[in-house]
């Protein structure tokens, strides 16, 4: 008889340790994907901190100013992903029906030069509007809303009806839309722009302040339980399965959570020392001896990527034009002998993509208080990288909004934290590049094992 050792025990503690998990991710109902992704991101953010901590030669555990992790870091990073987030969620849309838009960095660019044109030039001189007059960055707005949605539904006309492939039509509309805002001024940078317009840009006028961040903080732990409870009763009446009650807790704490610490890290960046100084003497308010502290609070541009992000959910998952696009992109014959108009949606999506980038471009030049010919210059890569990092699928069908907001967040990082650690430009398109590459070769992976 041959002696032989039993592996059995230790087979049933592997078991029994996936089975755990298993049932939490089941109970919860988390994509895993997700998880990874901000696994990831928070490996960045540490990765980034220590290597930046190391090199000036400091502690890492002392959160140095000059560091990553820093309030003034990570605020500076909320406002310079908002305009890639508001965008990669549009291009959620795009990819998913099979399709690619190359053109929103230079349509992003023409619209915020026509936008500062406007401001400073057209409304002034040909109008008649006074400088200051509050409709100025109003109707600049409404111009550029109108020049997006006239781009994105020429080029969706060309792509459903003319059935160009979108790769050639918005490879072309990069080139013509870069030339375009090249011709509005002949190259020249328009500035200042409005102050109110201004605002949408961010820094210590463009935020809302510490009070009005946790009110806002508030009302959102306030919107997430009551989602959570009404999820629940919409589950029980439609004789849905129900997640333990342990598990809608829990979530709703760890979201609730997240929230509040991020409105504690807006209001722990105060804004400058000369800025203060400034709105003390002008307001008669005593500096003390150890200074006073103003918190920035949340961005204006972050609310309005929030904003956005909660609109595009509700149109991705609540409406038919959503379940159109994923129908659509899942499998084009089937829908379009299902009765969808194919066509029509198609140069929806294209028209919702040029208003998103409108809107980011009023973001991008009212930060930098300027519209220059290179706004929006290779911001294409990055909102495509962010879609497709956030998990939409190159092949069409699945993607969200919020993983292509995450993906837009994790970009920003990397390239925010390798300009801190001052690495040169061509090493960060390198970057750039790597990142998206491994990002379609993993969702190539994951789909083999789906």
């Amino acid at each position: 008889m041959t002696d032989t050792t039993s592996t059995q025990p230790a087979d049933t503690a592997r078991a029994s340790e996936l089975g755990t998990v298993a049932r939490f991710l089941k109970a919860t109902e988390l994509d895993t994907r997700m998880l990874g992704m901000i696994g990831a991101l928070l490996l960045i953010w540490v990765g980034l901190h220590v290597i930046s901590s190391l090199r000036l030669g400091v502690n890492p555990l002392d959160f140095d100013s000059r560091t990553f992790l820093t309030p003034r870091n990570l605020w500076n990073l909320s406002v310079q992903t908002s305009a890639v987030a508001i965008m990669a969620s549009g291009m959620v849309l795009v990819i998913v029906m099979r399709n690619i838009d190359l053109s929103v960095g230079s349509a992003e660019g023409v619209i915020g030069m026509v936008m500062g044109f406007a401001q400073v030039h057209f409304l002034v001189r040909f109008v008649g509007l006074e400088l200051g007059n509050p409709w100025i960055w109003v109707l600049a707005l409404l111009i550029g809303l109108a020049l997006g949605l006239i781009i994105g539904a020429f080029q969706g006309f060309i792509i459903a009806y003319l059935e160009v492939p979108a790769f050639i039509v918005t490879l072309g509309g990069l080139l013509v839309w870069r030339g375009a805002a090249w011709w509005v001024t002949s190259g020249q940078t328009v500035a200042p722009l409005d102050a109110t317009f201004q605002l949408m840009g961010g820094g210590p006028a463009g935020s809302i302040g510490a009070k009005w961040s946790w009110a806002v903080g508030i009302v959102a732990c306030l919107a997430v339980i009551f989602m959570h409870f009404n999820g629940r009763v919409q589950r029980k009446r439609f004789r849905f399965p129900l997640r333990p009650v342990w598990a809608e807790t829990l979530l709703a704490t760890v979201t609730c959570a997240i929230i509040l610490g991020a409105v504690w890290l807006a209001n722990s960046y105060p804004w400058p020392v000369g800025i203060v100084n400034r709105y003390a003497a002008a307001n008669n308010i005593t500096v003390p001896e150890g200074g006073l502290f103003i918190a920035h609070g949340i961005a204006i541009p972050v609310l309005m990527a929030v904003a956005v992000g909660l609109i595009m959910t509700f149109v991705t998952k609540r409406t038919r034009f959503g379940r159109y696009v994923f129908a659509i992109g899942g499998n084009p014959e089937a829908a379009n002998l299902a009765g969808i108009n194919t066509r029509w949606i198609t140069m929806k999506v294209f028209m919702i993509m040029g208003v998103l980038a409108t809107i980011a471009a009023a973001i991008s030049s009212a930060r930098q208080n300027s519209s220059t010919n290179a706004l929006g210059t290779l911001d294409e890569l990055l909102v495509i990288a962010a879609a497709v990092i956030g998990g939409t699928s190159l092949a069409g069908g699945s993607g969200t909004v919020l993983g292509a907001m995450l993906g837009a967040l994790l970009m920003q990082s990397l390239q925010s934290g390798m300009v801190l650690l001052g690495v040169d430009s061509p090493l960060q398109s390198i970057v750039v590049g790597a990142v998206l590459v491994i990002a379609v070769w993993l969702d190539t992976l994951y789909r083999k094992r789906v």
